[in-house]
């Protein structure tokens, strides 16, 4: 069976963090339908693990979903695309948590939603954490961060306290990997 064709694309709002377009598309049996599409840049996500086996987390009021969820750092660069995922890690593990990394290993890519989405994001696992200093953005004010092990994370998913997706497929990634 051969793909989705794209006829033609209409962009319907735009702003610096994504585009929304409709795409009037032909399917395989040759009907015609149209896909909203949300254009953005990949993201980074990062796995601070501690010396101890403990995971360092982020907590912030998530706007879209009305609510406070812990997660693990991630983060874009709009005003610098294209800048290399690792460099872009780096900084945004000590922007929101103030811990720098020794070491930096990556797990993979993803696509966060890709049935309306094009976005995806690069997953590290960081190690030999020290203390940095917190440099968050302004949409950052409100973030708290904190160490869990392992177990306890488990426990946050379960209760709800932990529902970013793209957090709970990165530790899916790090079971799989050499290092979880």
């Amino acid at each position: 069976m051969s793909d989705i064709k794209r006829q033609s694309r209409r962009t319907v709002y735009e702003n610096r963090w994504m585009k929304v377009h409709e795409d009037v598309v032909t399917f395989p049996d040759g009907s015609n339908g149209i896909y909203g599409v949300v254009d953005k840049d990949d993201f980074v996500l990062i796995v601070p693990q501690h010396a101890d086996g403990r995971f360092q987390l982020v907590q912030q009021f998530r706007y879209p979903v009305g609510g406070r969820y812990w997660e693990f750092p991630q983060g874009s660069w709009e005003t610098k695309p294209g800048t290399d995922p690792e460099k872009v890690a780096l900084a945004e593990l000590e922007e929101e948590t103030g811990y720098l990394a020794h070491s930096l290993t990556r797990l993979g890519h993803l696509f966060e939603a890709c049935g309306f989405s094009n976005q995806g994001f690069h997953a590290f696992l960081a190690t030999g954490l020290q203390e940095g200093r917190v440099n968050r953005d302004k949409e950052e004010q409100d973030m708290q961060t904190a160490s869990f092990s392992l177990e306890a994370i488990h426990d946050m998913i379960r209760a709800g306290q932990i529902k970013d997706a793209p957090t709970i497929a990165a530790l899916g990634l790090l079971a799989i990997s050499e290092h979880g």
